[in-house]
């Protein structure tokens, strides 16, 4: 097994490699890449490697930055000290992850998922999921919005971001349909409440549709490819997601 090393911290390194001996004596390590620049140009040169155990920190930026220019033809395993919140979005079909010190045992798990991925679902490992989810975990420091103030009348209501089941554009016209099925008009576009709004919970379905994770009742297969989102409470329209956004949405409704 061809093991390509992304790692700025020679003992980590040299711990992993420790590792290996005293696991699984067939792996090889033949890249150690200690910044961003050097493992773009080498996923853009070379394909003969099997596995990549990546740290999210290196010395010239983090991994996010390889994976916008480049996409691993190998399962990634993250070595990381990220909190139990940016975890979540690394279990995902072949990606798996490592906190630092990592243990002999935590490793030994590690791999033994990847042998499992590459002999039931060699095709599991998906890059357009991980730049999705990525994309997700560079959010995570972020404050989002928690509240709205919606006018009814002569009345101003606020209503908290997590009781609308999903935001919607119409003929220019954003609403907000709560879990209640109450729409309100609100005096902004979809692209601000998207920015605004936790993408752990929200997910921009299409040009139209912004919708919440809890509201998400079951998906109907559509074709070419593509799926429809059914809600509750039930939208008026069908929000299909399309074909191209399909791999990132079934990776968003995989975080818990």
């Amino acid at each position: 097994m061809r093991a390509v090393i992304i790692e700025d911290e020679l003992s980590a390194v040299l711990n992993l490699e420790h590792l290996f001996k005293s696991i699984e004596p067939r792996i090889q390590t033949i890249e150690v890449i200690d910044t961003v620049t050097d493992a773009i140009h080498f996923f853009e040169n070379e394909n003969g490697y099997d596995i990549v155990f990546m740290d999210i920190h290196l010395a010239d930026g983090n991994s996010f930055d390889i994976l916008k220019e480049v996409e691993p033809v190998a399962p990634i395993i993250f070595t990381t000290a990220y909190d139990q919140y940016a975890i979540q979005a690394f279990k995902v079909n072949s990606i798996d992850y490592l906190l630092k010190p990592i243990r002999e045992e935590e490793l030994k798990n590690a791999l033994n998922k990847f042998e499992q991925s590459r002999t039931s679902s060699p095709s599991a490992f998906s890059p357009e999921q991980v730049k999705g989810l990525l994309e997700l975990l560079k959010e995570q420091k972020k404050v989002f919005r928690k509240s709205y103030l919606v006018q009814k009348g002569d009345t101003l209501i606020p209503i908290a971001s997590d009781e609308f089941a999903f935001f919607f554009i119409k003929n220019g016209v954003v609403r907000g349909t709560t879990t209640e099925n109450v729409s309100y008009y609100l005096d902004d576009n979809l692209e601000g409440l998207e920015n605004e709004l936790d993408p752990v919970n929200f997910f921009r379905a299409n040009r139209q549709y912004l919708v919440q994770r809890s509201a998400i009742k079951n998906l109907t297969v559509y074709f070419n490819g593509r799926l429809i989102v059914n809600t509750r409470p039930e939208s008026k329209e069908h929000i299909i997601v399309s074909k191209a956004n399909v791999p990132k949405f079934k990776a968003w409704l995989k975080l818990s």
